[in-house]
């Protein structure tokens, strides 16, 4: 098992099985998150019309969507390349006929080791001297565009690094300060796609689940949310994505705190209780959102289950073509999104 499945279902009565089970489902104090609005368009401030559209943009000139095809001087630096995030883009950016330049940056512990991935040796940077690195870099590569995909506490430092030197960039890496995330990269001008989900089809859903929120504000009033989300213990945080389907659903008039977001991260129960396929217990993304009347006698379900890392690395590599194209078009130096890319049309 390795992809996506998706599924949302309408029960009058909630389906009897221990695996979905939560802790409670009752006694929730909740509340409107004290941050606002988690939306996945960029900054909860930011409220854009989400449409859309899988066809090309008129003005994008055949020529140049074939020149960003795979194997047309695009480059890309994949930062956090020992990571099994940065491992699996290397792969799919290989297949895609990408080259991968063989540096990158990790942490003080990696620095000056050799990371072999899919036959390539890459040299491993610390923080030290990382402008130089980068500059020397973009300037051998000028048509570079860089992969972070390294740990929460570096999003910011590497965001203003990225800007002060002027390359293009994809953030995979989610956490952070958002807020500031943005805030850097907008005031730099320059070329990015920032997104907390990376995985197309997911990026439909939360898409979806945007233009129903915008739509129908309300509509689920008085009801009860519960969260259960799984992922393999290497990460900390509560999901990105489970922060901005919340979100949604506070917007359609659901009172839902996201301290109360059910973390699970315990291999035993991933397998016993949420029916994580073994095999996979290092790298999945399991997410159950339940929805109960007032009286509870209607309830709804939306699920997603990833298994694997394959869906993300795909994605982060359309991300990077998708962006390459935009460089190539002379388009607006502005931050991008995972609704973008699906916009476009022209992922492979």
């Amino acid at each position: 098992m390795n992809g996506l499945m998706a599924s949302s279902s309408v029960f009058l009565h909630r389906p009897v099985d221990s695996r979905l089970a939560f802790a409670s489902r009752k006694n929730h104090n909740a509340g409107k998150c004290g941050n606002g609005r988690v939306s996945f368009m960029g900054i909860g401030t930011r409220r854009l019309p989400v449409v859309l559209s899988m066809t090309a943009s008129a003005d994008s000139g055949d020529e140049v969507v074939k020149s960003v095809l795979p194997g047309n001087s695009i480059s890309i630096m994949v930062n956090g390349c020992s990571g099994k995030m940065g491992k699996a883009v290397i792969k799919a950016a290989e297949s895609a006929g990408v080259n991968i330049v063989p540096i990158s940056f990790g942490s003080a512990g990696e620095d000056g080791q050799t990371v072999e991935v899919c036959g390539k040796e890459i040299t491993v940077h610390g923080p030290a001297e990382r402008e130089k690195v980068l500059s020397s870099v973009f300037e051998k590569h000028p048509e570079l565009i860089v992969v972070d995909y390294t740990v929460p506490s570096a999003v910011n430092d590497n965001a203003e690094l990225y800007s002060k030197v002027g390359v293009p960039f994809v953030m995979g890496t989610t956490g952070g300060d958002r807020d500031k995330l943005y805030e850097t990269v907008e005031k730099a001008k320059i070329y990015a796609v920032i997104s907390p989900q990376m995985g197309k089809q997911v990026v439909a859903f939360l898409a979806a689940m945007e233009i129903m929120a915008e739509q129908f504000p309300g509509a689920f009033s008085g009801y009860s949310l519960d969260v259960m989300e799984s992922h393999q213990a290497s990460k900390l945080d509560a999901s990105g994505t489970a922060k901005a389907v919340i979100s949604c659903f506070q917007e359609l008039g659901v009172s839902y705190d996201m301290d109360q977001i059910q973390l699970i991260r315990d291999p035993k129960q991933q397998v016993e209780m949420v029916g994580v396929p073994e095999e996979h217990i290092s790298g999945h993304a399991f997410h159950l959102y339940h929805l109960t009347s007032p009286d509870e006698t209607v309830s709804f379900e939306f699920q997603h289950n990833v298994c694997g890392r394959s869906i993300y690395a795909e994605g982060t590599v359309d991300a990077v073509l998708f962006l390459a194209k935009k460089i190539r078009l002379k388009a607006d130096q502005r931050i991008y999104n995972m609704i973008d890319v699906l916009r476009e049309g022209n992922m492979r």
